[in-house]
Order: structure tokens, then C-alpha cells, then sequence
């Protein structure tokens, strides 16, 4: 149990250490980049001591030759996985680029723990996909979950206060949603048809992307910056990537089907206290009520 509270203590500071970040008003896509830059250096050094490098080789016809075989349930060869790796890296390094900067908005404009939980809920959505595209239904227990998730959604934006409108929809807290889901949901489609091993690699170009699109949008904005914003985004690259590290470690004691709820859970709860103790922050009634239903709808969408 040791690591699975490391991976729900390493999770939750980097909401709270966005939610600092917020508070002080700093360069948001400086904090991005510099994350990215941690990340980046620390994935690379995983990819180079496994020798993913050197064990494959890049070979198009074939890849393409095997997309027959992962439509029919397989998976790619070693060669092809490495291809793979990249191909879904970059479409997750986009994501998670994207879901970093609306994670910051949205902490600023509804707080760091309802941000949390609606980060947290984005399993809804490969859940949906996986239905759709692999014909993976949910059990019963599942359904329930997928209910108590849309019903919490709702609740966020339930707005009977305001004249003429029973919703007005949080843009930033629906984005970081659909974000942080599409983003779990690139990680499965990875892990569907590659090989294990490639795992790295991946995670190598998810964070090189997200890093590439940052400095880049960073150079364009050409806003000032301090040591505090580069500072600030190094100290939340150091549990973004110890996250995966505390996770992945937790599986050999205890299992995965545990594991995933009670870190997402236990994240959940631990930035609201969190986000209470430290900065003060208190949640609407509805938002109280929604965290609760999203705690109870990952663990019944887990099982």
C-alpha cells in the first residue's frame, strides 16, 4: 500500500502545486514547458537504459501491412509497436499539452477541487470508446457508475440561480473532461496493439510533443517570466512523473482493479482536503455533492 499512497501523494501535489501557480498569477505556459522539460529528460533516460533504441528498427511497409492483424483482435510485432509508440505518443502529447493548460484555467476559474475530481472522471470516456470500438460492455456495477458520472457532470453545472437557465455549462471544467478522458484514452489504444515494453517509448513522445507544442506557443506569447514560473513548473514535473513511477510499482502487491479506484479516489479526496487546508478554498454545495457522486462513480466504473 506504500506506493499507492506515494502515487495519490505525488498526484495531488501537482494539482496543489497548479493551484499555487494559479494563485500567484504565473506564466502558465512557461509552468507548462518547464513540467515538460522534467518529464521529457526522465523518460528519456527510462528509454535509453531499456535500449528501445537499438532493439528495433523503423519499417512503414510492414506496419501497414499489420494493421490487418490488430483489426482482428492482435497485436503489433516488435518493429511495428516501436512505430506505434510514436504514432499514439503524438496524439497523446497533444492532449495531455492541452489538458495541462486547461487544468491550470480551470483551477483558477472553479477551484483546484472540483478540477481534480473532473480530471479524475475522464475513465467515462475510453470506457464509451471501448464499448464502441471493441465491444467492451460494462458490467452491471459499471452501468451504475457511467449513470452516477453523467449525473455528477450535470450537477456541476446545475445553475437554477440564474434566470432563463437551468445550465450554464463551465466551459474550462467540461474541457478538462474530455481532455484528461481522450488522453486516457490514447494511453489505451497504445496499450491495446504494442507491446508492453514500448511503454517509454511512448510516454517519451507524449511528453516530447506536449513539450515541442509548449515551447513553441511559449515563444509565440513572448510573455515575460520569472525564476519562480520555471521553478514552479520543475517541482510539478517531479510527481507528474513519479505518478506513473508509484502506479506501475503499487501493481506488484496490490491489483490493478484496486489499485486505479483508490488512486483516483484517494487523489480525489486529498486535494479537496488539500485544497481547503492550504489555500482556504471552499466548494459550492453542488460541487461538494458532485466530487462525492464522481468519488463513487470511479470506484463503481472501476470494478
Amino acid at each position: 500500500m506504500l506506493y499507492l499512497m506515494l502515487a495519490v501523494i505525488s498526484s495531488s501535489s501537482i494539482a496543489l502545486i497548479l493551484k499555487f501557480s494559479e494563485s500567484r498569477d504565473l506564466n502558465r505556459l512557461v509552468v507548462t514547458t518547464s513540467n515538460y522539460v522534467v518529464a521529457s529528460v526522465v523518460s528519456l533516460f527510462f528509454v535509453l537504459e531499456g535500449g528501445l533504441f537499438n532493439r528495433s528498427a523503423i519499417d512503414v511497409p510492414t506496419f501497414f501491412l499489420e494493421m490487418n492483424v490488430i483489426l482482428n483482435g492482435g497485436i503489433f510485432s516488435e518493429n511495428s509497436s516501436f512505430i506505434w509508440a510514436i504514432a499514439t505518443g503524438i496524439f497523446g502529447g497533444i492532449l495531455y499539452f492541452l489538458g495541462f493548460i486547461y487544468i491550470q484555467k480551470s483551477i483558477r476559474d472553479n477551484g483546484v477541487g472540483i478540477t481534480g475530481a473532473f480530471s479524475k472522471i475522464g475513465i467515462f470516456i475510453p470506457m464509451i470508446m471501448s464499448i464502441i470500438l471493441w465491444k467492451e460492455y460494462p458490467s452491471n456495477i459499471q452501468w451504475i457508475g457511467i449513470v452516477l458520472a453523467v449525473s455528477a457532470i450535470i450537477l456541476a453545472n446545475y445553475t437554477p440561480e440564474v434566470k432563463n437557465s437551468l445550465f450554464n455549462f463551465r466551459k474550462s471544467l467540461i474541457l478538462v473532461f474530455l481532455i484528461a478522458g481522450l488522453a486516457e484514452f490514447s494511453n489505451k489504444i497504445f496499450q491495446n496493439y504494442s507491446i508492453p515494453e514500448y511503454k517509454s517509448l511512448f510516454l517519451l513522445v507524449v511528453f516530447s510533443t506536449a513539450l515541442i507544442i509548449s515551447s513553441v506557443a511559449t515563444f509565440i506569447e513572448r510573455k515575460p517570466f520569472t525564476k519562480k514560473d520555471l521553478l514552479t513548473g520543475f517541482l510539478v514535473g517531479i510527481p507528474n512523473m513519479l505518478t506513473s513511477f508509484f502506479l506501475i510499482s503499487s501493481f506488484k502487491y496490490v491489483k490493478a482493479t484496486v489499485a486505479f479506484p483508490a488512486y483516483s479516489a484517494g487523489t480525489i479526496v486529498v486535494i479537496n482536503l488539500g485544497g481547503y487546508l492550504i489555500f482556504k478554498e471552499k466548494l459550492m454545495k453542488k460541487d461538494m455533492f458532485a466530487t462525492a457522486i464522481i468519488v463513487s462513480a470511479i470506484v463503481l466504473m472501476s470494478l
